[in-house]
């Protein structure tokens, strides 16, 4: 990869390195300079600029991104499309996050120029939520650095899994003595059940006798023989050695004690053993409290029907000292909703497809029901929104209401009517605004007559929208003119409601040329909307 300053005359096809204001423009880092570009560059007395140039061999940093990312990814995970040389790893399940840090560090130690960070090994996920991301430091990077660490990614079927909670059967056996008292049994029960059930499981069954090797023995043989998916054992007294009372027992019983003891705090003293190929966790006292422990790291594992070994549970030191984690309580159902939202997740990105107009110029057809390629124009907007991530769908209606609603019939969209049509543009945008729920982050502005758009264009946005690096607002482009659909941060949206007449929120991206991030398209798809006969056939041939 060439990198240096070159007189601007000697910059085309090169990518700009720092962003730079061109008059009233905002031309950012990594846009492909092109020959109206260098024009303006000129007329705003730009003599040098720092550019790049691809070499033979380099790969471009989003490809390079997108094919780690494909290598890593395992099961349950989702995969951002590449930005800015970034692809993030979102989870599709409830469950733990599964890889091998060793392998991790592998892939970062092949370069300085291809990292992965990730989310701390058997961290419970959440739908949607991001728990890796593969980035790209420069604009290329090697062919064969890309591949080597594609290569180690991909080992195994992906470096990076979810492996999901399932739905299981908890036996619980709890020990009493003379002393014990039954409402302390039954706020166990009570803590315990929720632990289990916001893993997905169910204490199915319990049974109380007395601390006893004899007694205990007869309700581990008595749970084991119902339909429970493990056994968990709560001591009158905490277990203290291999023979106790509980190890002892379980042996009595006919089962076997893998290991005792973990180098986690609270909850030290846990023994974890079988019987009949079922799972036996003698639980460490603090297991009755609703606070995180190291019990939690085990039936999190059972959960998610994931093997425990010695060996993994001699392992959880690093990071083992929970007393002083106040911010992690558990069950999660008690969590507060900034300790639930503090991760970082996939935005909520909602689409808003203008099909209200009357296509004046079109003639007497209403051009939304126009056939492309054997379909009308506005099922193949709505059809290419639909297959990308945007979620909900609002399509704004207008003139002849009914052709677009049954064109659309069956499809997962809301259809809203604006009723002022004919007073322009803005009242259909402001009326799908209206519409927008609560809870999604931007909104896309789609127009209903431009059927070449594709669900990868519209997820290219997506990818790149992100406020906190300053693209609040995502206007796609082919050969450096702006186009079509545009996305917009949800802060904007008082300000788009004051529009009036025949008029969108394009002059957003000058208002906002530091939020605005311009994200390049292969084709010009994003410039080419049908507004007449001519353009239609011009689309046609």
């Amino acid at each position: 990869m060439i990198f240096g300053d070159l007189p601007v005359s000697d910059t085309e096809g090169a990518l700009l390195v720092h962003s730079l204001r061109v008059g009233a423009r905002m031309f950012k880092k990594g846009r492909r300079l092109t020959d109206e570009d260098l024009d303006a560059l000129k007329t705003a007395g730009f003599k040098t600029i720092t550019v790049i140039r691809h070499e033979d061999g380099d790969l471009d940093e989003d490809s390079a991104a997108a094919r780690i990312a494909d290598a890593a990814a395992g099961d349950n995970i989702e995969i951002s499309s590449a930005f800015t040389g970034r692809v993030n790893l979102f989870a599709q399940q409830h469950g733990l996050l599964v890889y091998d840090a060793d392998g991790l560090d592998d892939v970062n130690l092949v370069d300085e120029s291809a990292t992965i960070a990730a989310l701390t090994p058997f961290e419970v996920v959440q739908p949607k939520q991001m728990i890796a991301t593969i980035k790209i430091i420069p604009f290329a990077i090697p062919d064969a650095i890309a591949d080597s660490c594609a290569s180690l990614a991909g080992q195994n079927g992906g470096l990076i899994r979810v492996a999901p909670f399932k739905p299981f059967r908890a036996g619980l056996i709890q020990t009493a003595l003379g002393n014990t008292k039954q409402s302390v049994l039954d706020k166990t029960v009570r803590v315990l059940g929720e632990r289990v059930e916001t893993l997905g499981g169910a204490i199915a069954l319990e049974r109380r006798c007395d601390h006893a090797q004899a007694p205990l023995s007869d309700a581990i043989r008595d749970i084991n023989s119902s339909d429970c998916d493990v056994i968990l054992i709560t001591g009158a007294s905490a277990i203290t050695d291999r023979r106790d009372v509980i190890p002892a027992a379980l042996e009595a019983a006919g089962g076997k004690v893998d290991h005792f003891g973990m180098p986690v705090d609270p909850g030290n003293l846990l023994m974890l053993g079988a019987l009949d190929g079922k799972p036996v966790v003698g639980l460490p006292s603090c297991a009755r409290s609703p606070k995180l422990n190291g019990f939690d790291w085990i039936l999190q594992r059972l959960a998610a029907k994931l093997p425990i070994t010695p060996r993994d549970i001699m392992r959880m030191g690093a990071g083992g000292l929970l007393k002083e984690i106040s911010s992690r309580p558990l069950p999660r159902a008690n969590a507060t909703d900034s300790a639930v939202t503090t991760n970082p997740s996939a935005p909520k990105v909602a689409a808003i497809v203008l099909a209200a107009g009357q296509s004046r110029r079109m003639g007497a057809a209403n051009k939304m029901a126009v056939a492309v390629d054997g379909h009308p124009m506005v099922s193949r907007v709505v059809d290419a929104v639909l297959a990308s991530k945007a979620s909900p769908v609002i399509v704004v209606v207008g003139h002849e209401p009914s052709v677009v609603r049954g064109i659309l019939d069956g499809r997962d969209v809301a259809i809203v009517e604006n009723k002022n049509y004919a007073k322009g543009l803005s009242t259909s945008v402001i009326r799908g605004l209206n519409a927008l729920p609560d809870d999604v982050s931007a909104f896309l502005v789609c127009l209903g007559d431009m059927p070449r758009i594709s669900p990868a264009q519209i997820d290219r946005l997506i990818a790149a929208y992100d406020p906190v690096e300053q693209r609040a607002i995502c206007v796609p482009t082919f050969n450096g003119k702006w186009g079509n659909p545009i996305l917009f941060d949800r802060r904007f949206v008082e300000e788009i409601k004051g529009l009036t007449g025949d008029r969108g929120a394009r002059h957003l991206l000058d208002i906002y040329p530091e939020l605005t991030c311009e994200v390049a398209m292969p084709d010009d798809a994003v410039l080419v909307d049908i507004d007449t006969p001519e353009a239609l056939a011009k689309l046609a041939g």
